[in-house]
């Protein structure tokens, strides 16, 4: 008993600052999941966080930041994050109707519920595949090929992105007989760092030319309309359950389930099927487009828990894109995390917590995340999008992550770190914000130059 309370600490109290500091940032527009939870999630462990308070710490994470990036997207008419964007237009036609306010609550109690049932579904498709995770394991690279396949024919690029694997693969491989030749060793956090945040760093250098400042600027300060702030319940709080009509609960709970078990594929994918799916078997507008914000929310959360869990539970190796984006470092956070592209074995939280411990300290997580931020957001919310619009700059923001990113590169690997993210980077970001190469593909790029290419020169050789 007294060493499970160190344990219960850690999981409390990293589980509380994921769900209050990415409950917050789920407020700010624009603040993609992989450029900040990835690098806070990887800091976390570089500082010697247990296994149990890195785990929670990212489920409470992802689980507040698809509640509160609800705000922005329904009151302003902005996306809050990636994953925000598909909830947009459904978002506008209930703002134009006039209630926006009951498209902000189906969407946060859509995504409180799936969150609730993603975790012991994901824990349970994953204990479906346990028994073939060594099978797996064993021919790892190629399934990495195959998986970096079908997650570019499944991304909007299509064929553009599996054809860009080609030149992105070289480039790694190139930095990494280069890292290898000046620092008698390779990087992995570098390259992660550079994936995760190419599109920031895309930006700043597009900031930084006369001519692609051009495409940057500005005419004047941005103009929002906030929707009004309006309560429609009696009592201090309701339950997500009393929000959502029997219907809409049902199928919300139906995308979710559906969701956690599909999860090779894209969640931006799945939530705009699921929403699509779903929504054609309703007739009425106004409670078709309720149900759209419901089940899409709900399925942002199922697809990030699931797409983590199932993985991570089961075969140890980022096989989805979820888990080679996002939730990467809970995979590889050399020297801390580790996988071997040799052989393809893991040294990670799959090796180190059981899958008990995945699924009670999951739930735990969860709810305590569900506990601040779904409160906040029914009451809250008007005033948070307010202060945030008015008084947070959004640029500072950028500055913080850009000045992280600097501190990690020079702990890993010096200057030379350094330059090798922001060549990945700017490759990276160009790939992704003109060709829609997302960082899930680039990812699965980086493993099959580390782990499928060796085995396929090793094959002709």
């Amino acid at each position: 008993m007294e060493a499970l309370i160190p344990v219960l600490g850690w999981a409390a109290g990293m589980a509380l600052i994921g769900a209050v500091g990415f409950g917050l940032l789920g407020l700010v527009s624009g603040t993609d999941e992989t450029a900040t939870i990835a690098p806070m999630t990887l800091l976390v462990i570089l500082l010697g966080v247990p296994p149990v308070g890195v785990f929670a710490f990212f489920m409470a994470s992802i689980s507040a930041k698809h509640i509160t990036h609800a705000v922005p997207t329904t009151l302003l008419g902005i996306p809050g994050d990636t994953m925000a964007a598909p909830l947009l237009r459904d978002a506008q036609l209930l703002r134009e109707l006039g209630v926006p306010h009951i498209a902000l609550r189906k969407a946060i109690s859509g995504g409180a519920i799936s969150a609730l049932i993603a975790v012991p579904l994901a824990v349970l498709f994953a204990w479906v595949l346990t028994p073939f995770a060594d099978a797996i394991g064993a021919v790892a690279g190629w399934i990495f090929l195959g998986a970096a396949i079908l997650i570019a024919v499944l991304s909007k690029s299509r064929w553009a992105a599996v054809f860009a694997l080609v030149p992105f693969v070289m480039l790694v491989l190139g930095l990494n007989a280069l890292t290898l030749s000046l620092l008698d060793r390779t990087l992995t956090v570098s390259f992660f760092l550079g994936i995760a945040t190419g599109p920031l760093i895309f930006d700043l250098f597009m900031a930084a030319s006369p001519i692609g400042r051009k495409t940057l600027e500005r005419k004047g300060k941005r103009q929002f309309e906030l929707a009004a702030d309006t309560r429609t319940w009696k009592g201090k709080m309701p339950s997500p359950f009393k929000v959502l009509d029997r219907r809409q609960v049902a199928m919300t709970a139906g995308a979710a389930s559906i969701s956690s078990a599909t999860f090779v594929f894209s969640p931006v994918a799945m939530t705009v099927l699921m929403g699509e799916v779903f929504g054609s078997r309703i007739k009425g507008s106004y409670q078709r487009l309720t149900t759209q914000m419901s089940v899409k929310n709900g399925t942002t959360e199922a697809t990030y828990i699931a797409e983590t869990l199932i993985p991570l539970i089961a075969i140890g190796l980022p096989l989805s894109p979820m888990a080679a984006s996002v939730a990467q470092p809970l995979f590889n956070a050399p020297p801390v995390y580790t996988i071997d592209v040799e052989t393809g074995a893991t040294n990670n939280l799959h090796d180190m917590l059981e899958p008990w411990q995945f699924l009670v300290f999951g739930l735990f997580a969860v709810i305590l995340a569900l506990l601040i931020t779904y409160p906040f957001a029914m009451t809250q919310a008007h005033r948070a999008a307010k202060w945030i619009m008015q008084s947070v700059s959004h640029e500072a923001i950028v500055g913080a992550f850009a000045g992280l990113l600097m501190v990690i590169c020079l702990y890993e690997g010096g200057v030379v770190a350094l330059f090798v993210t922001l060549t990945v980077g700017l490759v990276g970001g160009m790939l992704n914000k003109l060709f829609a190469v997302h960082t899930g593909v680039q990812f699965m790029g980086y493993y099959v130059a580390v782990l499928s290419v060796p085995g396929i020169i090793a094959l002709f050789a």
